[in-house]
């Protein structure tokens, strides 16, 4: 152990303790990044008015008792993203072109706050699903490119969040770490040999392929440590499974108090959840009531009446979900204060609209974390503001200095903190 905590501190990595509300003070930063990779109706989502005094949208009125808890943003998308539904993978990345031939993503934002935050909590990230297609789809990418798969199992990731393994049990965890780390030393010392003899861009690559290498071996003495340290306690039941994709609200719904539990615990500060909605079927609208189809052809609804009905129900029901998520931070303290206060919740899609395949104007919606919100920000809806500039603002807020990520320009004009 002790041989274990001087690799850890040469290596430049601490490991935090838990906030305490005695010494804290202010709470820690947070943030949920949640996407629906259908997106809503445009028209009853987006307010017909700018600024601080715009009218609540018919949307919108299911959030009135939080109005001066989020912004409505229009005028946003990623530059060069375009090819309707292939665009969901980038929705927290930005890469440009996902359809060109050679398409490689690159780092989200989850991923990227989390280098920048180090190792603060048990989990750097939470990457959550719903009804989500995991080997294809995800929120979160590595600075590679590479797609981290989503948890889509509530009971799962409770076992992850709170269940403490028996003592046989952490030993045979901490057993395969050890085994995981010396195969990495192996694998080091054979590329060190083999560097030797490369040219000079070869040996480019080949240092930035270590540099993975090293950060992997940091991250799997850090899962070492946190291993033998106690899991938090929750009175939160452990909850049912829901397998039926049919239910795809009452899964939302799970998902979404599972990341606020995550939130709550402390276990990470970072949560990102891909609602799939391209990959689910015909659903229960209400008890008794499936939609004629599934999401994906609903919502080329054609400007047919009954499709547009359905979705419209469906529209409205999520934002139910939300106002319940809202509610629930609200009433839930962190430090003193509400926990939405400390959490930023973005929700938002790749689809501007899912009917024309448009990847603008997309739909996005800021709640939480100590802005000064109560607004609609009105962008261009011709020439498009960078989405990534609120990325920007996000990071600064959740302490992440960085001058720039993906397409941005700058921060978001129009979005300020709440006076401290």
């Amino acid at each position: 152990m002790k041989t274990r905590r001087h690799f850890l501190r040469a290596a430049g990595v601490t490991l935090a303790m838990p906030t305490l509300e005695c010494f804290a003070a202010s709470p820690p930063r947070r943030m949920l990044l949640i996407s629906n990779n259908l997106g809503v109706l445009p028209k009853p989502f987006f307010p017909t008015n700018a600024g601080r005094d715009y009218t609540l949208s018919p949307y919108l009125t299911t959030l009135a008792p939080f109005r001066h808890d989020f912004t409505i943003c229009s005028g946003l998308s990623h530059p060069a993203v375009k090819g309707g539904h292939s665009t969901e993978n980038c929705f927290l990345t930005g890469a440009r072109g996902p359809t060109q031939s050679g398409f490689r993503n690159a780092i989200s934002l989850d991923q990227f706050a989390a280098e920048k935050l180090g190792p603060l909590t048990r989990f750097a990230t939470l990457n959550l699903g719903v009804n989500i297609d995991k080997a294809n789809r995800s929120l979160s990418w590595t600075r590679d490119g590479v797609l981290l798969p989503a948890e889509d199992s509530a009971p799962a990731l409770y076992r992850r969040l709170f269940l403490q393994g028996a003592p046989a049990e952490v030993e045979r965890q901490l057993h395969r770490l050890a085994e995981r780390g010396s195969i990495l030393d192996l694998l080091l010392d054979d590329t060190r040999h083999y560097a030797r003899a490369l040219g000079r861009n070869d040996r480019a690559r080949l240092d930035q392929y270590l540099t993975s290498v090293r950060e992997l071996e940091q991250r799997l003495h850090l899962a070492a440590e946190w291993e033998q340290r106690p899991k938090p306690p929750t009175a939160a039941p452990a909850p049912a499974g829901i397998e039926d994709r049919k239910l795809f609200f009452e899964k939302f719904d799970l998902m979404l108090s599972m990341a606020r539990l995550a939130l709550e615990s402390d276990s990470t500060r970072i949560v990102t959840l891909m609602v799939d909605a391209f990959a689910t079927p015909v659903f229960h609208l209400h008890p008794g009531q499936d939609t004629t189809d599934g999401y994906h052809n609903l919502s080329h609804h054609g400007q047919s009446a009954e499709k547009l009905r359905q979705l419209d129900d469906a529209d409205r029901q999520q934002m139910a979900l939300l106002r319940k998520l809202f509610e629930s931070l609200a009433s839930t303290r962190d430090s003193g204060r509400r926990l939405l206060d400390s959490t930023m919740v973005l929700y938002g899609s790749n689809m501007g609209d899912a009917n024309t395949h448009d990847n603008t104007n997309l739909p996005i919606l800021l709640a939480g974390g100590a802005f000064r919100h109560g607004q609609h920000l009105a962008f261009r809806r011709d020439n498009n503001t960078p989405l990534a500039n609120l990325f920007v603002t996000m990071l600064h807020q959740l302490g992440v200095e960085a001058d720039a990520f993906s397409s941005s320009t700058g921060p978001l004009a129009g979005l300020e903190p709440q006076p401290a």
